[in-house]
């Protein structure tokens, strides 16, 4: 049996379908859009939750252009929804803007980068240019925008324009289609220019979806809905979906069933708990869904028999946020990531309007972007005195690998600007009080995981002696009859080489002959002899046992 593709990186709808991609059918999405109400509709969602492929599915079934391309839906869900849905299919001029590309390092770089995308979207329309509809002057300006050589006023006004003369020459209001719409804003803040960025957007937005007669309907995606007074001032038509409302809910993202389905078409069903634990686990209204995108590169893997999951969405969404959370996190902060990351709950006031230069003003609004960027999923939630808390965790393991390098990657800057000569003179003169003293002290500081794996303690120490001068540090070495934690072996031979064990203790009164376990097992299975046989006159030894931030030592001088 020949497979359908899979549509990694597939975001344009007429080529998903033409194409043959597995696709999952949302297309009923077209169906609730007629029927709500209102001129404008913000959905906002996580990044990579196929916000752009619905955004273009409209395009295709509503443009009054694309009438050639109505064939692609002839098989999907909207065409069984009957005719009262089906009578607006390609009767709209429809203006389609993505601002993704919006996200350069300048204001004037993202602003030229609007400019490009602005008149992209105006070469659609260049039948314009020969239309009874537009004047002499309005057809000069068209020139001068799709050239790019407007006024920075007359783009900030384009979108108006756009739709005023789409209407005049089709006679019928237009459809408004902006996917990603905040990106601009999310970048500029990073960037340092938000002030001048608002300002355009603003502009931008304010006369096409606040004073203009020639619009029918507008949609929005984007990750965030900004904060109502900064953007949207007048438009009192705005209908916000989020991921707290049930409007859409699963139209964004892929069901349970919907995985299902997946699973089964390719044979894959063996594969649903590690998809369930790596890829589930958000909510969006009331509905569970999958990342898409993870999950359908998962799937690819899969078919090409790669043997492990991975977090796909690490390096494509804006992961920074999560950076900065660790790195400004205050001892209370500290506890409740840990407490996140052994899988636990924590509790949030919850608002839906913030702007992205309010983001790390306080904790809380932090907290609110990572939940609605998709850090960070709803368990459940009450209101208490008008304010909504929501229980919150982190999704599933996708997520909880991007934690874990921002905090690993975190532990190792405090690492390198941090003095720790005094722990490694400790560690080579067996001086264990000095050594227990650093390595507690430092394990109160850093965050770590409630379940305390070796994993993590191994990391930990690992990454405080790696910077050990005029020495070379080895991890899990087979040497004598198995494979040691931790081997350090001076440059110089007269030095002690140096052979360390880990062990985890389930309580504080543990760690004494935990740590003499540790001990043992280096001494039974000769962990030092291919170090003696290199010539080192001396090998320490140290078992060492772990109990959440404290540990203790237990030393062998052996010769």
């Amino acid at each position: 049996m020949k497979y359908k593709p899979f549509p990694v990186g597939v975001d344009n709808f007429e080529k998903m379908i033409s194409e043959n991609y597995f696709y999952v059918d949302k297309t009923l999405f077209i169906r609730d859009i007629i029927d709500t109400k209102g001129e404008v509709t913000l959905c906002t969602r996580p990044r990579r939750f196929g916000k752009s492929l619905n955004i273009s599915m409209l395009h295709y079934f509503f443009d009054i252009n694309k009438k050639q391309d109505a064939h692609i839906f002839e098989h999907l869900n909207i065409t069984k929804a009957g005719e009262a849905y089906l009578a607006h299919q390609n009767k709209y001029p429809v203006i389609k803007l993505s601002l993704k590309g919006a996200s350069m390092k300048t204001y004037h770089s993202s602003l030229e980068k609007l400019k490009i995308e602005i008149a992209r979207e105006f070469r659609q329309h260049d039948y314009l240019l020969s239309s009874p509809a537009l004047n002499d002057d309005e057809k000069e300006l068209f020139r001068q925008i799709f050239a790019r050589k407007a006024s920075e006023e007359d783009y900030s006004s384009s979108l108006k324009f756009l739709s005023e003369w789409l209407q005049r020459h089709h006679n019928k209001k237009v459809l408004i289609l902006i996917d990603e719409y905040d990106v601009p804003l999310e970048k500029s803040y990073f960037n340092g220019y938000y002030d001048d960025m608002v300002d355009f957007v603003r502009g931008f937005f304010g006369e096409a979806l606040k004073t203009n007669d020639a619009l029918h309907k507008a949609i929005l995606t984007g990750c965030l809905r900004v904060s109502k007074e900064s953007i949207f001032t007048g438009v009192n038509n705005l209908n916000v979906v989020s991921i707290l409302t049930n409007l859409y809910d699963e139209y964004f993202g892929i069901t349970e069933d919907e995985v299902a389905d997946a699973l089964a078409y390719y044979g894959f069903e063996e594969k649903a708990e590690t998809a369930k634990t790596w890829y589930n686990g958000y909510v969006f209204g009331n509905t569970t869904v999958y990342n898409p995108w993870s999950l359908i590169q998962y799937l690819q893997s899969v078919y090409y028999e790669e043997l492990y999951p991975k977090s796909f969405w690490a390096n494509t969404s804006s992961n920074s946020i999560v950076k900065e959370l660790i790195h400004n996190a205050d001892n209370d902060t500290k506890g409740e990531i840990e407490l996140l990351m052994a899988g636990g709950i924590i509790t949030k006031p919850i608002t839906e309007d913030i702007a992205y230069n309010e983001v790390i003003t306080t904790m809380d609004n932090l907290w609110n972007f990572l939940f609605f960027t998709g850090y960070l999923k709803k368990v459940d939630g009450h209101f208490e005195e008008r304010t909504l808390y929501l229980n919150l965790k982190i999704p599933n393991q996708e997520i909880m690998y991007i934690y874990d390098r921002f905090v690993y990657e975190w532990f190792q800057e405090k690492v390198q600007v941090a003095d720790f000569s005094a722990l490694y003179t400790a560690v080579q003169n067996g001086d264990l009080q000095t050594f227990h003293h650093i390595l507690t002290d430092t394990l109160y500081q850093t965050m770590s995981f409630m379940d305390h794996g070796e994993s993590f303690y191994h990391g930990f120490l690992l990454g405080l002696l790696r910077s050990m001068n005029g020495y070379f540090v080895k991890s899990n070495r087979e040497s004598g009859n198995g494979r040691g934690d931790i081997f350090i072996k001076p440059i110089s031979i007269r030095k002690p080489a140096i052979v360390i064990e880990l062990k985890i203790a389930e309580t504080a009164t543990q760690m004494k002959n935990k740590s003499q376990e540790a001990l043992m097992q280096i001494i039974d299975n000769k962990y030092e002899v291919d170090l003696l046989s290199e010539g080192y006159p001396n090998v320490l030894k140290y078992g060492i046992a772990f109990y959440r931030k404290d540990c203790e030592i237990a030393i062998e001088n052996a010769n």
